[in-house]
């Protein structure tokens, strides 16, 4: 937004807190869980902060309490209670979530302009996917035990457009830049679990989403449309174009 940001509760649907600038804009903003902590990165005509940097908001004090700053824009956070990732260009780096973050890990990726990335919300699961060097591939990593070679998932033969892990962290979604095809994958072994035709034409694929027992799958496009498909009983999914 040009002025600040809102936060919204979806279910009734009713803004729960709004915070406006008058200094700048804001570009991106993630919300860690329902609590009152925020990242935020300047956007806009008149950026309120730097794109090369991250502010973590703090929305009782209703001031910044970290900043992290980088070399190049930053084009995604992701955040959970012990953990801020920060996507950008060609890198993945991640940090304690404290006072004063100690950068953990590296990641190189294959150029991520749309700051694909997803850190599994679960507190009994620190998985992080995010696109690997070679195109259309997945690589997914545990932050728990970052000894262990990271899995390489072929998902698709061109870019991706979008990645999405089940509440659990079990599955993991992908969808390429053709966005006629959803391919859902274990997230243990790799294995290709199932595969779900959005329809015959091209179409930019916005948003990839598990419901909570990983029975849905949610996709939305450019086309004007969001399909719904049954992940485990495919017999009820109808093809569009």
């Amino acid at each position: 937004m040009e002025n600040g940001f809102r936060v919204y509760n979806c279910d009734p649907l009713k803004e729960k807190e709004r915070q406006d600038f008058t200094e700048g804009g804001i570009g991106y903003v993630e919300m860690l869980f329902r609590c009152n902590y925020l990242a935020v990165v300047g956007g806009g005509k008149n950026p309120r902060y730097p794109p090369n940097k991250v502010m973590v908001w703090d929305d009782l004090k209703k001031k910044h309490v970290i900043e992290l700053e980088f070399s190049s824009d930053v084009k995604a956070v992701k955040l959970r209670r012990d953990r801020i990732v920060v996507v950008l260009e060609n890198v993945i780096k991640v940090y304690t979530f404290t006072q004063n973050p100690q950068q953990l890990h590296v990641f190189e990726t294959a150029p991520n302009n749309q700051g694909l990335c997803v850190l599994c919300p679960n507190s009994n699961n620190s998985l992080l996917a995010f696109p690997a060097r070679k195109l259309g591939h997945v690589q997914i990593v545990d932050l728990a035990n970052t000894e262990k070679p990271p899995l390489d998932i072929a998902g698709h033969e061109t870019a991706l457009s979008c990645i999405a892990l089940n509440l659990q962290g079990t599955k993991l979604a992908t969808t390429s830049e053709k966005g006629t095809l959803i391919r859902v994958f274990d997230t243990s072994s790799g294995q290709q679990l199932h595969e779900l035709r959005r329809g015959a034409n091209n179409a930019h694929i916005y948003c990839v989403n598990f419901n909570h027992d990983s029975s849905l799958l949610c996709v939305s496009s450019d086309h004007g449309t969001i399909h719904i498909f049954a992940v485990e009983d495919e017999k009820k999914n109808k093809q569009s174009r």
